[in-house]
């Protein structure tokens, strides 16, 4: 039987490994909030099934969470559409930009997969059910205070308001789904999808807010019920196919877990049955993935041996 694997120890060598890389990458700079943030920071976070918890670097600095978000509200919309929920919106990969319309057309209005920006406005859409943005965020932000533990989670109100002022290519996708019925409401919908992306979390706050996933759908270390065995499996395969956008091969292939990243510079990591993993550093690859923090996933997946493959 092989040895449990050192985490601090593990954490410890990713933190010094990763400082040669720091400041690679490109920081998000078509939200005008994210552009100011520092390149060179560098967090990472790794909690356990059994409550066994280690990080390295920025771990407590809070971040930008973005595209992070909608695992959550695809948790929450599950939850109070059931199977419904997937008549509006595919579980394929998109092979396609996050932002992209082309797909719409040709497949009238049902975006590819929850992650993209259209799949995910449905899911807010179907969250939302004609309820009022400042309802709606509410929920989605008390649902990541209860997972994390902490009651310190909150949108930033810069980060929104320059989301809402760039967001143009997500008010025609929004629009584009609207045409075919497949929107509710537009205004309210994205009100709310621009603030839930804009919740501020640290790399601790995030891998306990996701260790639900790692442990079938049960918070393992207070036991509350989060989402059945199912669904909690079901989220996590979407994030291995389509939680990179049109890189999720390449993360499959480098790193080998279920992910979801964000382009404020995070990604959350899941190993089912064992943990959590969030890191964050604001460089990104063309793909729009933390360009360190991939490479310190892989790192770490390899020493740990970690890989659902």
């Amino acid at each position: 039987m092989p040895s449990k694997p050192d985490l601090a120890e593990i954490v410890a060598t990713v933190g010094r490994d990763m400082q040669q890389h720091l400041g690679g990458g490109k920081v998000a700079d078509y939200i005008p909030a994210l552009a100011r943030v520092d390149a060179r920071r560098f967090g990472l976070a790794v909690i356990t099934c059994d409550g066994e918890a280690h990080e390295t670097g920025d771990a407590w600095m809070p971040f930008s969470i973005q595209s992070i978000s909608k695992v959550f509200t695809l948790t929450l919309a599950l939850e109070r559409h059931g199977e419904d929920l997937w008549k509006r919106v595919g579980r394929e990969p998109s092979g396609s930009r996050f932002n992209s319309i082309v797909q719409l057309e040709h497949e009238r209005g049902v975006p590819r997969n929850p992650f993209i920006n259209a799949g995910a406005i449905v899911v807010t859409d179907a969250l939302l059910a004609g309820r009022p943005p400042a309802e709606g965020i509410a929920e989605i932000r008390d649902f990541m205070r209860m997972l994390s533990g902490v009651d310190t989670i909150d949108v930033d109100p810069e980060v929104a308001k320059s989301e809402a002022a760039t967001g143009f290519r997500n008010y025609s996708l929004a629009n584009f789904m609207r045409g075919f019925d497949n929107m509710t409401s537009v205004e309210e919908t994205l009100q709310t999808y621009f603030q839930q992306c804009s919740l501020r979390i640290t790399c601790r706050q995030l891998a306990r807010a996701g260790l639900f996933l790692a442990n079938g759908g049960t918070d393992p270390i207070s036991g509350a019920y989060v989402t059945t065995p199912e669904r909690a499996r079901r989220i996590a395969a979407v994030m291995m196919t389509c939680g990179h956008y049109d890189a999720s091969g390449e993360f499959a292939f480098h790193v080998g877990l279920p992910g979801k990243s964000g382009v404020g510079g995070g990604i959350l990591a899941i190993v089912p049955g064992r943990a959590a993993i969030a890191v964050w550093s604001p460089g990104l690859d063309e793909a729009g993935t933390s360009y360190v923090g991939a490479r310190a996933l892989e790192q770490l997946v390899k020493l740990a041996g970690w890989s659902v493959f």
